[in-house]
């Protein structure tokens, strides 16, 4: 990624670098679009045409591909950032212990309603009546009455009894049923660490490469976003992907240990009953929203256009609806990894955002969540510097920051204006890709109060936020750059200096 220099000039600093191409790529939009990487979207034209459309972060799904094309995909990724001069962010998606079914004998089988069926640890290949599982710590948490859901949810087994190898079931919902496909348990919490041996090597591997979050799937319990968290070391921020019943369970305590959350629909959605799962996903955001951590939502929102050149009605009032909620991200999977049509998915969303953000109902849904700050400098001058914008008519919040805990209070606050965040250090650019309504620069500091106040104002006119007697609220800390110390705001204006062409 480009490092925009703040030259220290005697009038104070000025953006220089990309500035321009930077300013052209800003979105007229708060929420930001997660574009799924896979087969589709590989080379370097489409990745950057993605980008045109209005991705913002990329999502590499380690349930699929091999590390060489993870690594070419980063890379490509990189390149087009410092081409462009706009930081790009990317989560690594773990792949989690998922459980599937082993092999049938002749590949598959039909399954009716109402007979028996058993899976074992037998390793033969399936029949009509059994099929091998290979998830020894599955056989010791299922308990009798309990439910089995293979293929997505489209097959439904009741337990009928249990040995310590195997799991006599009774058919209620029957079909088709070939190899390898997943099970769901939904009634039962499983022995099973969230990062599985593969997962291990695949975290390491992302981590070589510089990316900015992990995903964790199959989350359970907070134990396993900490466990996730030691491993990780502080390299990267961790996303907990709620998938199953018991997430939610444990849901507040999970939150407590995680930089940010996914709404993980589809596994959510065959856990759980269909119809909770958007009070589920009204309530995870909110509490997101509250505790200033980013949250994704997931899954199918534009599921239609895998295959068609538009979404349904219903799919465009999905995407609204969560711009609506506060969500900080919606993401794109099947759509841009594997569809016919992911550059227009991308621009589909994009316009959707944008209609809804800057409609005459959208402002007043937002601000009907609200949270009480906690009783610190850094969480009172964030609600302030939101208060201060609205009544000035301020264009921008500009937040110096090196940890990015400062722009990330100013965003939970979900202020009118645009929050311009400026960092010493790129990863902090990077995971602020992620968070709502914030546009990251990497810059060249000042040590001299006075200087970097200027030099925030510059640049935030060479990013085309704002002219010639336009006011800007700045929020920083003392000393400057240094993470936990947000003391200060200070309310500027823009002057004929500060719109000087940024130097050759």
């Amino acid at each position: 990624m480009r490092r925009t220099d703040v030259l220290q000039t005697p009038g104070g600093g000025q953006c220089r670098g990309h500035a321009a191409t930077h300013a052209a790529m800003r979105r007229d939009r708060q929420t930001k679009i997660v574009a799924t990487l896979g087969p589709a979207t590989s080379d370097a034209a489409t990745i950057g045409r993605l980008v045109e459309a209005g991705a913002d972060v990329f999502r590499l799904n380690y349930s699929h591909g091999s590390h060489d094309d993870h690594a070419a995909r980063f890379n490509l990724i990189r390149d087009l950032e410092r081409r462009i001069g706009r930081p790009i962010g990317i989560i690594a998606d773990l792949q989690g212990p998922k459980l599937r079914l082993g092999r049938f004998a002749d590949g598959s089988v039909t399954l009716h309603p109402g007979q028996r069926f058993r899976l074992d640890r037998d390793p033969l290949p399936g029949t009509a009546d059994r099929a091998p599982l290979p998830h020894p710590e599955l056989f010791a948490a299922v308990r009798a009455g309990q439910r089995l859901l293979l293929d997505d949810g489209r097959i439904r087994l009741r337990v009928t009894a249990t040995e310590p190898d195997c799991i006599e079931t009774r058919v209620e919902q029957g079909g088709g049923i070939s190899d390898h496909k997943g099970v769901n348990v939904p009634d039962a919490v499983l022995d099973l660490a969230a990062l599985t041996p593969k997962d291990v090597e695949d975290l390491r591997h992302a981590l070589g490469l510089g990316v900015p979050w992990v995903a964790l799937s199959f989350v359970q319990r907070p134990e396993d976003v900490i466990a996730a968290k030691e491993e990780i070391g502080g390299r990267a921020g961790l996303i907990a992907k709620l998938e199953k019943p018991s997430a939610i369970e444990h849901f507040q305590a999970i939150l407590a240990e995680t930089d940010g959350v996914m709404v993980a629909r589809g596994d959510l959605g065959v856990e759980m009953p269909p119809e909770d799962v958007p009070v589920l996903q009204k309530r995870i955001v909110r509490a997101c929203r509250r505790a200033g951590k980013p949250v994704v939502v997931a899954t199918q929102m534009l599921d239609s256009m895998v295959q068609a050149p538009i979404p349904t009605r219903a799919e465009a009032s999905d995407v609204a609806t969560a711009v609506n909620e506060g969500a900080d991200a919606l993401m794109l999977s099947a759509e841009t990894a594997v569809g016919r049509f992911p550059v227009e998915a991308v621009a589909m969303m994009d316009r959707i955002m944008r209609r809804v953000e800057h409609g005459d109902m959208h402002r007043e849904i937002l601000d009907a969540v609200s949270h009480q700050p906690r009783p610190t400098a850094g969480d009172a001058l964030s609600r302030a510097a939101r208060q201060v914008a609205e009544t000035i008519s301020a264009v921008a919040i500009v937040t110096c920051t090196a940890s990015g805990s400062t722009t990330l209070r100013v965003s939970r606050e979900r202020p009118p204006v645009p929050i311009l965040a400026l960092t010493p250090i790129a990863s902090t650019a990077h995971r602020l890709t992620l968070s709502w309504g914030v546009d990251a620069l990497e810059v060249v500091t000042h040590q001299e109060f006075e200087r970097m106040i200027a030099a925030s104002v510059r640049c935030a006119a060479s990013e085309g936020l704002a002219r010639v007697g336009d006011p800007l609220v700045v929020i920083a800390g003392l000393p400057l750059m240094t993470p936990g110390t947000t003391t200060t705001l200070r309310i500027v204006t823009v002057g004929d200096d500060d719109i000087a062409d940024p130097a050759p």
